[in-house]
C-alpha cells in the first residue's frame, strides 16, 4: 500500500522580538529510508491568518492543502489531516530555518527546512510527456453531490471530430494525485497520453482531500470512491466529445477493486480494465503480500511466520465488533502483549501501521471480497497483472478473477500475466517496492499496448 510522508516549514523570527513571517517558499528533506523525499511549502498570509500548501516533488504530488498552521513566537506547527500528519519545530532567530519533527502516527523523522526563491522542478522520467501535446487539455471540476465534496481532474481527449470513447482511471490505495503519482513516477499522466494517442478520451482525478479535490481520503471507504467514480462518469456524459455509450474505467490496485463495484451499480459502463486488481479476499491478499514483501528483503521464514500471526492478531481485531475506541483498545492491548519489547524504533512502527489500520478505509478494505461483486459484472473486462508484483501477486489473484467471472455468465473476458513486470507494470529484476523509484520506466509499452489495444478493439466500429 502506497504511503506518502509530507511535512510543514516555517520561517524564522526576525531579531530583535520583531514578529517573523512565515511568506514564501521553505524547502527540506525528509529521510524515510527507502528514499529521500524534497519538501517545499508554500505558505502565505491572510487577514484571518496563514494558509499553506505542500509539494512533495520526488512523487510530484503538489498543492496538498495544509489544514492548520500556527506560529506562536518561535514554535511552528502544523496539521495535515489528508495523512494524519503533524509538525512541531523552532524557528531560528534569524529566520533562516526552523528544525523540528514530522510524525505521523508513531513514526517521528527529523526535518529542517530553509527559505528558497523558487521551487526546484521535479524530476522527469523519459515517457513523461512534453508538451505541446498532439490532443487536447482541459483542467476541470465536478461535484459529487451524494458527498458534497468536489473533485478536479484533467481531461485529454483527441483533436478532430468525436464524440470519442472514454475511460476514467482509478487510483490505487492512499491518497493519490491525478498522476497517480509515486516514486518519482506518474504512472496515470503516462497512460492518459498513450490512451489519448490512440484516440481515447481520459479522464484523471485527484484523490478525495488531494490537489483540487475536497473531502478525506483515509476517512473514506472504496465504496465512497465508487461514489466518486459516478459522479465522474455522469460528468464524461455531458461532455460532447465523449461518447455516452462507450465510457469504461481503468483501475489500479485497489482501483481495480473499485470499478467492478461501480461496474454493477451503472449501465453506463462499457467495459473495465483491471490493472493488478484484488480476485481474492483482502485479508488473503495482505497475508501473502507481506510474506513476498518480506521474503524479497531477506526474512528468514521464521520471521515471516511471525509476521503473518502478528497480521492475523490485528485482523482478528479489527473484523470484531464494538466501536471505534473500543476496536482501539483492543488493538493497543493485543500489541502490547504480542510485542512488549520493542526498540523505539520499532514501537514507532507499529504506532504507525496501527493508525492506518485503524481507519474506515482500511477497517472496509480488511472486511472486502471481490468475487461476489466480479460474479455480477458483465460488461467486457481486461484484467493484467505483473509476474513479479509482490503487492497484489498474480498468480494468486487473476486466477480467483477468472473464476468469479466465469462463475458469473461473463462472456467477454481477458486475463493477462505480463513477464518481467511488478506492481506498477514496470519492468523489474526483483518486484520489491524498493526498486520501484530506481527504474527509470513508469510503465512497460507492453503493458501500455495491452491496455490500448483492448480498448480500441471494443470501441470501434466493425
Amino acid at each position: 500500500m502506497k504511503r506518502l510522508f509530507l511535512c510543514l516549514l516555517a520561517l524564522a523570527s526576525a531579531a530583535f522580538a520583531q514578529t517573523p513571517s512565515l511568506d514564501g517558499n521553505w524547502m527540506g528533506t525528509l529521510d524515510v529510508g527507502a528514499a529521500k523525499l524534497r519538501l517545499v511549502l508554500h505558505v502565505t498570509s491572510t487577514p484571518s491568518g496563514l494558509t499553506a500548501t505542500m509539494d512533495s516533488i520526488d512523487q510530484s504530488a503538489n498543492g496538498m492543502k495544509i489544514d492548520t498552521i500556527t506560529l506562536t513566537g518561535s514554535a511552528v506547527h502544523f496539521e495535515l489531516n489528508l495523512i494524519q500528519g503533524s509538525y512541531d519545530g523552532a524557528l531560528k532567530a534569524d529566520g533562516s530555518e526552523i528544525s523540528g519533527q514530522w510524525k505521523q502516527g508513531g513514526a517521528e523523522l527529523p526535518l529542517t527546512m530553509k527559505r528558497i526563491d523558487k521551487a526546484p522542478e521535479a524530476p522527469t522520467k523519459p515517457q513523461d510527456p512534453k508538451k505541446p501535446y498532439p490532443y487536447q487539455e482541459e483542467e476541470v471540476a465536478y461535484e459529487n453531490k451524494k458527498a458534497g465534496i468536489k473533485l478536479a481532474g484533467t481531461l485529454t481527449f483527441p483533436r478532430g471530430k468525436g464524440p470519442f470513447p472514454a475511460v476514467l482511471l482509478i487510483t490505487g490505495s492512499g491518497p493519490q494525485n491525478r498522476d497517480e503519482a509515486l516514486a518519482g513516477h506518474r504512472p496515470f499522466l503516462v497512460l492518459a497520453d498513450h490512451l489519448t494517442r490512440h484516440g481515447i478520451a481520459v479522464l484523471r482525478v485527484d484523490d478525495r482531500g488531494v490537489g483540487g479535490s475536497s473531502g478525506d481520503t483515509m476517512k473514506s471507504t472504496s465504496a465512497d470512491f465508487a461514489d466518486d467514480v459516478l459522479a465522474g462518469i455522469q460528468f464524461l456524459k455531458m461532455r460532447k466529445e465523449v461518447n455516452a455509450a462507450q465510457i469504461g474505467l481503468v483501475g489500479h490496485s485497489e482501483g481495480g477493486m473499485i470499478a467492478p463495484m461501480v461496474a454493477t451499480n451503472s449501465p453506463d459502463v462499457a467495459f473495465i480494465v483491471l490493472m493488478a486488481g484484488p480476485g481474492v479476499p483482502s485479508e488473503e491478499l495482505l497475508y501473502a503480500q507481506g510474506d513476498a514483501i518480506a521474503k524479497a528483503m531477506g526474512a528468514d521464514a521464521e520471521t515471516r511466520a511471525k509476521n503473518r500471526e502478528l497480521q492475523a492478531q490485528m485482523f482478528a481485531v479489527l473484523r470484531g465488533e464494538g466501536d471505534s475506541a473500543a476496536i482501539e483498545k483492543k488493538m493497543k492491548d493485543m500489541l502490547a502483549k504480542t510485542l512488549p519489547d520493542l526498540t523505539k524504533q520499532q514501537q514507532a512502527l507499529v504506532n504507525a501501521q496501527r493508525e492506518m489500520a485503524l481507519t474506515p478505509w482500511f477497517r472496509y478494505f480488511i472486511r472486502y471480497d471481490p468475487a461476489p461483486v466480479l460474479q455480477k459484472v458483465k460488461c467486457p473486462v481486461l484484467a493484467i497483472n505483473g509476474e513479479l508484483d509482490l503487492q497484489v501477486l498474480a498468480d494468486q489473484n487473476l486466477p480467483a478473477i477468472e473464476a468469479a467471472l466465469k462463475a458469473g455468465g461473463n462472456k467477454d473476458y481477458e486475463v493477462r500475466k505480463l513477464a518481467k513486470l511488478n506492481h506498477l507494470l514496470q519492468t523489474a529484476e526483483t518486484g520489491s517496492p524498493a526498486e520501484y523509484g530506481k527504474i527509470e520506466e513508469t510503465m512497460a509499452p507492453v503493458a501500455l499496448d495491452a491496455i490500448s489495444d483492448w480498448i480500441v478493439r471494443r470501441t470501434t466500429p466493425h
